[in-house]
């Protein structure tokens, strides 16, 4: 098992580029299903998560032509119509093939979903919105079995604002007869990069990126070309990193319009950041102020960056208040953060972080993909060294993160 060697107490200095979304390129890929001619993408993650996904599609006949970025896909023959439980289990977003392939052939099996152990993150929406729509849907041996002779458009409120959700019902009411809205529908970028590629395919979508979309059905989608947005996370990610250590860093290929509550979270810790349309540099020359939050749904503080704003708190100025909303089991990266001397109290669903001077080096384990982001940045931020445990949750999420860290300057190396 791989592992990942840190050693930290450098600050960080020179230019990265940021990798396309994995949250948006997983539900990109799976539209491919929705039509027989082929999607072809372009600024596509070199991950973990996106070979499982190519995979899965694979095996029910989709043809993918792979080359660095470049990803082309291909379902004019598919021959299963099955995701099974052994590429599902370690990858949650399995789940968004069940839409695309109801609403195309009128049935699918789909393993109910795995992931990553942050909480229970059940797909009862997603079942009732497809059933609003027409379909007949059963588990059975922890299967998803779901038919429809042809999807109904239908008004949809979801209970809770749901990502992967609002995703796959939207993909489904693509060909669905009639009109569908989805009533407090997702607002993240995700999701209107979805909408966009879906839009290039010729589908009618109106009202991404507000909490109402609205999909007019149409007899079928035909190819496209689409770039895939800029990873959000991996960028917030790099800015939380270079705030902790200090440094002068300028992420290129970025997307800074969908940042605003990390950016302005950073800002007030003291980093200084400036931004034009695709880049990001941030300057850090002192100890981080202490930043109190509270996770919720896009455009407010994502949860997917909790984790690495916890790393950056431990070596605050002061007393912290992080509070996660999302989901109720994340804050596995605490009791690995204490090994490196971080002094944190955790009540409930909310952590209180007091700022130590300095973090000293020491082996952890990484529990889930944030939480291994979130120990890369303790790892550089700490004297001496650290070294991280499980890293293949941070091969789900983060393309070469020790290569573009080590061109930063950082000491990191891969172990075998």
């Amino acid at each position: 098992m791989q592992k990942l060697n840190i050693r930290g107490g450098k600050p960080l200095n020179g230019s990265v580029r940021i990798s396309g979304a994995k949250n948006a390129a997983l539900p990109i890929i799976s539209a491919s299903l929705l039509s027989a001619e082929p999607l072809a993408l372009t600024n596509v993650p070199q991950l973990n998560d996106i070979g499982t996904m190519v995979k899965l599609l694979a095996q029910m006949g989709v043809k993918a032509d792979r080359s660095a970025e470049s990803l082309t896909l291909s379902a004019a023959n598919i021959t299963d119509k099955t995701a099974p439980y052994e590429l599902v289990k370690t990858m949650r977003a399995s789940i968004l093939v069940l839409g695309p392939l109801l609403a195309r052939f009128g049935e699918a099996k789909v393993s109910l979903p795995g992931g990553c152990a942050i909480g229970a993150r059940p797909v009862d929406l997603h079942i009732k919105g497809l059933e609003a729509m027409g379909a007949s849907i059963t588990i059975e041996a922890g299967y998803i079995l779901a038919r429809a002779a042809k999807l109904k458009g239908a008004r949809i409120l979801m209970e809770t604002v749901t990502v992967t959700g609002t995703e796959n019902l939207m993909m489904a009411a693509c060909l669905a007869d009639g009109t569908t809205t989805l009533e407090n529908a997702a607002r993240e970028p995700e999701v209107v990069d979805l909408a966009l590629c879906l839009i290039a395919m010729g589908a009618k979508i109106t009202g991404h990126g507000t909490d109402k979309i609205t999909v007019v059905g149409v007899e079928k989608l035909h190819g496209a070309r689409y770039a895939v947005m800029p990873d959000r996370i991996e960028t917030g990610t790099f800015l939380a990193a270079v705030a902790a250590t200090g440094g002068d860093v300028t992420l290129t290929n970025a997307a800074p319009d969908t940042l605003d509550a990390v950016i302005d979270r950073l800002r007030e810790s003291g980093a200084t950041i400036t931004a034009t349309a695709d880049t990001l540099r941030i300057v850090a020359n002192k100890r981080p102020k202490p930043i109190s939050l509270k996770t919720a749904p896009y455009p407010a503080f994502p949860t997917d960056m909790q984790a690495q704003f916890i790393a950056l708190n431990c070596v605050a100025s002061g007393t912290a208040v992080v509070t996660e909303t999302i989901f109720e089991n994340r804050f596995m990266h605490v009791q690995e953060l204490v090994r490196l001397g971080a002094k944190i109290e955790i009540e409930g669903n909310t952590a209180i972080v007091h700022g130590v001077e300095k973090l000293t080096g020491a082996g952890v384990m990484a529990t889930d993909l944030r939480a291994s982001a979130c120990l890369v940045i303790a790892g550089l931020v700490a004297h001496g060294e650290t070294i991280i445990d499980r890293i293949y949750h941070l091969d789900r999420g983060y393309d070469h993160i020790e290569a573009k860290l080590t061109a930063l300057g950082a000491q990191i190396e891969r172990l075998n």
